[in-house]
């Protein structure tokens, strides 16, 4: 067997593996033996079957086999030896003959090209100045937090008389131009509204201090302006009934229910906290504070992130790469896309490589590596803040750990893990080793950063 590589330029080499016959004889002969052994072959018995007959069977399949299985083996190993940095998977070169491999007393000659990684060099310091943003925490953003805990705990009561955002129930029957009932005309029995979301104020004004048993007498297509969606649900119609049915309608009061929100009581505090961490209300507005300057800070390290990521594009510059190679590579990986699609996403894919090798660099440098149990880790915080989300704080661990293995079982959701944690930990060294230009802001000019 012989290797040897040939760099075409500074970003493509070539690669070639001859096989002699002797390299992969031996295996050959050795697994159409064990064939022989189990096949079983009309008209004769068991493991009694000629080999010339087994050959002629199985023989270019197994000899198939076995020189795919050395040459991958061996390609590899030579990469991995010599410490060759490749993008990409090795292709086979676009002038390889096709090889016959019944005509074994000949060696076999394979051919690949290879995609070399650009070398450069990359590192950060505290010249490098990258601005990091601290999020306001106002106190009106602990209000609303505080209010939509406490309105998880509310609940609906029957009123008696009507207020904004109150929901009504009643019958709706539908009016002929008298002003009476018409007959054969629309009529829904338990029909729910909420005049507060009407579109029309006058309308709207029809429903105010309005109390059980009143009959109100108002025009639905004016209230909601038309809309066919509010319409069809509350007159029970077809969309396109919608523009003809502008009649005024009758709306007799039945049941007028108010929201109530959960009182800030210890019960509230255990619920999102757990027992005992706070038992005042201001202890309990610091600590949704504190929460709410945490799930700002991740995502301000996220922001950070993001503009090294294009502070250090620009200081490493321009890299060279064998695009003829790249595009190849991107065409395998996207087999089911015509070269338009290639043409067209080739440059953002030369920008993601770029960053994915400025990444690693960094990452080598600074020696991150990730344990499995960061991952289970990573898999339980993603659970607790799926949780937040509804305002459920205190969860058993008992039920974050099965949340979390249910994850662990998806190889895709492992990757993400995997790479979320190598972000979080190049972020915590990259933060000290550079200056940062630390900007007060306020929420909302925070989260427009976002919608370039």
């Amino acid at each position: 067997m012989n290797v040897s590589l040939q760099n075409n330029d500074k970003v493509s080499a070539l690669l070639t593996v001859t096989l002699e016959k002797a390299d992969y004889e031996e295996n050959v002969e050795k697994t159409l033996k064990n064939y022989r052994k189990t096949a079983q072959l009309p008209g004769f018995r068991k493991g009694m079957a000629p080999m010339g007959l087994i050959k002629k069977m199985v023989g270019k399949s197994v000899l198939v086999d076995e020189v795919n299985k050395i040459l991958g083996d061996t390609v590899n190993k030579y990469i991995q030896e010599n410490k060759i940095q490749i993008l990409g998977e090795p292709l086979p070169n676009e002038s390889q003959q096709q090889i016959d491999l019944e005509k074994t007393d000949e060696p076999f000659v394979f051919m690949f090209d290879l995609a070399l990684s650009p070398q450069f060099e990359v590192s950060v310091g505290k010249d490098d100045k990258v601005t990091y943003y601290d999020v306001d925490v106002t106190e009106e953003m602990v209000d609303q937090q505080v209010k939509s805990f406490a309105d998880r705990n509310g609940k609906y009561e029957k009123v008696d008389a009507y207020q904004d955002n109150d929901v009504m129930k009643g019958l709706l029957a539908e009016l002929d131009e008298k002003g009476s009932v018409k007959e054969g005309g629309i009529q829904v029995e338990g029909a729910v509204m909420m005049p507060t979301y009407m579109k029309n104020d006058e309308q709207k004004a029809i429903f105010k201090e309005a109390k059980v048993n009143d009959v109100l007498v108002f025009n639905p297509y004016t209230a909601w302006d038309g809309n066919e969606a509010e319409l069809a649900s509350l007159l029970k119609i077809d969309k396109k009934a919608v523009a003809d049915m502008k009649s005024d309608f009758s709306y007799q009061v039945e049941e007028i229910t108010r929201f109530v929100p959960g009182e800030l009581n210890q019960d509230i505090f255990d619920n999102v906290y757990g027992p005992g961490v706070v038992k005042t209300e201001e202890e309990f507005r610091a600590k949704v504070k504190e929460t709410i300057a945490s799930q700002f800070a991740q995502n301000s390290d996220y922001r950070f992130m993001l503009d090294m990521r294009e502070y250090l594009l620009k200081k490493v510059g321009n890299l060279e790469f064998s695009e003829t190679l790249l595009k190849r590579i991107m065409k395998a990986n996207n087999s089911d896309k015509d070269d338009k699609f290639i043409e067209d996403n080739f440059q953002q894919s030369i920008e993601e490589l770029k960053w994915q090798l400025i990444r690693d660099r960094l990452i080598a440098a600074n020696n991150i590596k990730v344990e499995n149990a960061e991952i289970t880790e990573a898999a339980k915080e993603s659970t607790r803040a799926q949780f937040a989300q509804y305002g459920m704080m205190n969860i058993p661990e008992e039920l974050i750990n099965n949340y979390a293995q249910d994850m662990l079982k998806k190889r895709e959701t492992v990757e993400n893990l995997f790479n979320r944690v190598v972000e979080n930990k190049l972020t915590a060294v990259l933060k000290p080793q550079v200056t940062l230009k630390k900007k007060a802001i306020s929420a909302e000019d925070f989260n427009k950063l976002f919608e370039a």
